[in-house]
């Protein structure tokens, strides 16, 4: 197990912060074409000018790969690669113990609820708080919180003291930790690799999240038929110690570090940075579009820890083996999806569309399946779909976002992605209750159709024509 210190690492000092500049940020404006590069209109360093310190000094690897130039980001990576595997397994543990202790299929609504609606609640402010303070220690400390979680559900399984309001109550804490933790994550990849690799430190960051997502519920499952359900929770309580020494040992000499937002502790100041972020991406057309299709495919489609387990157990006449390869088939798709980012498949608006509506089509498939192996294709390319468009969004939003920004809109992504879960899993819960889990899921599919149809047909330049250009009408006005 690897070991972190008793203190949070330490920010090198940087300059006093600043305003972002009234009008349009310095530089050319990108333009995102729903058939084009969202990297294309950004300015490329000039030779032999000074490069940024994430830059400099680093050795030649493949295209896909070339955001791991970058030390800081290998280590953080690693780190990530670690942990992610400790999270999925405790997601499969904890929606099996919910459904061991009660059997009820709300009750997984429930938990999803408690775990992501501080997230909808304070997930914007918290993007104020990523723009405000140092983003790694901001982390580290998330991050033993969230250990800390995991290693006390672990003790109530372990002494068969767990009781379904103890979840349901570590549930709500993590979705705290989460609020914080989430925005600063993704803002905080920019700092170690600058704006030449997001693109591809994105996708990288999607990887390893959905190998983790193969490895994660495929160990679970194999676990908790074998010797049961608290080496899960203990697993991931350690993992996260993995993230933490990946902060500590980073060099902060060799972060990008931004200005930070200058925030005053009273309301009104808190609300104009929260004006501010929310006005930036409801004036940039490709942003809010990606936005708008993500918040609507999350909330009704992607509630898979609500209607697995059940579609799992109920339906395919499974037990917890079987839902693990369930999650760890759609953890291929979205594995698959992810790499073909990174290796040049260009993030654009159409490859987010074709993502959402893969989502659709394979959950309404997948609530008449009846075939195991065919349930596992279909959550394959589920898995692919949420992917291709949630790493899209991802993309397109760090390429456009001015970095004073950065975690305010980042919050405005996290929010609805995770914060979206709540409504979510309590619609799913409530359909699967009254009319089982695959009429869930094909009400689910059919209204991410409906989401997609709708966007194609407002996307930036009209119905899909594929070489008119969307440029983003301005920056966010100033108070």
């Amino acid at each position: 197990m690897i070991g972190g210190p008793t203190e949070p690492p330490t920010e090198p000092p940087t300059e006093p912060p600043t305003e972002p500049p009234a009008g349009p940020p310095a530089g050319p404006t990108p333009e995102v074409d729903p058939e084009g590069d969202p990297r294309e209109g950004f300015r490329e360093p000039v030779p032999g000018e000074p490069l940024p310190p994430a830059v400099a000094g680093t050795t030649r690897l493949p295209r896909g790969l070339s955001s791991l130039r970058h030390r800081n980001f290998r280590l953080f990576w690693s780190g990530q690669l670690v942990s992610l595997i400790g999270t999925w397994m405790q997601q499969v543990g904890q929606a099996w113990l919910v459904l061991q202790l009660t059997g009820d299929p709300l009750a997984l609504g429930i938990v999803a609820a408690a775990q992501f609606t501080p997230v909808l609640i304070l997930g914007l402010f918290a993007g104020i708080v990523a723009d405000a303070m140092p983003k790694r220690r901001l982390l580290f400390w998330t991050q033993s919180a969230a250990a800390l979680l995991a290693l006390i559900l672990g003790v109530l399984v372990q002494t068969d003291s767990v009781q379904v309001w103890h979840v349901y109550l570590l549930a709500l804490a993590l979705g705290v930790v989460n609020s914080l933790d989430m925005p600063a994550r993704q803002a905080f990849v920019v700092e170690m690799v600058g704006r030449a690799d997001i693109a591809n430190a994105v996708a990288l960051n999607s990887a390893v999240f959905n190998g983790s997502r193969i490895i994660g519920p495929a160990i679970a499952g194999v676990t908790i038929a074998s010797i049961g359900l608290a080496p899960l929770f203990f697993v991931n309580a350690a993992s996260y110690m993995a993230v933490m020494a990946s902060l500590v040992l980073m060099r902060p000499s060799e972060l990008i570090t931004p200005a930070r937002a200058t925030v005053e502790r009273t309301w009104r100041s808190v609300l104009d940075h929260l004006t501010e972020g929310l006005r930036y991406v409801r004036g940039n057309p490709p942003i809010f579009l990606s936005i708008s299709v993500l918040a609507v495919v999350a909330t009704f489609a992607l509630n898979f820890q609500v209607l697995i387990p059940l579609l799992a157990r109920d339906v395919l006449g499974g037990q917890a083996d079987t839902f693990g390869f369930l999650m760890a088939a759609s953890g291929i798709g979205s594995l698959t999806a992810a790499l073909s980012i990174a290796f040049g498949q260009r993030p654009t608006l159409r490859l987010l569309l074709a993502g959402a509506g893969a989502v659709g089509l394979a959950l309404i498939a997948l609530g008449v399946s009846r075939f195991v192996p065919l349930s596992m294709i279909l959550m394959f390319v589920a898995g692919w779909g949420l992917i291709a468009m949630a790493a899209t969004t991802n993309t397109i939003i760090q390429l456009a976002v001015p970095d004073v920004l950065r975690g305010r809109v980042m919050s405005v992504y996290t929010t609805v992605f995770a914060g979206s879960v709540p409504i979510g899993g309590l619609f799913a819960g409530t359909v699967a209750a009254a009319a089982g889990a695959p009429m869930a899921l094909v009400l689910g599919g059919a209204i991410s159709l409906l989401a997609v149809v709708v966007a194609f047909f407002r996307l930036p330049g009209g119905g899909g024509v594929p070489n008119l250009r969307a440029i983003p009408r301005r920056h966010a006005p100033q108070r």
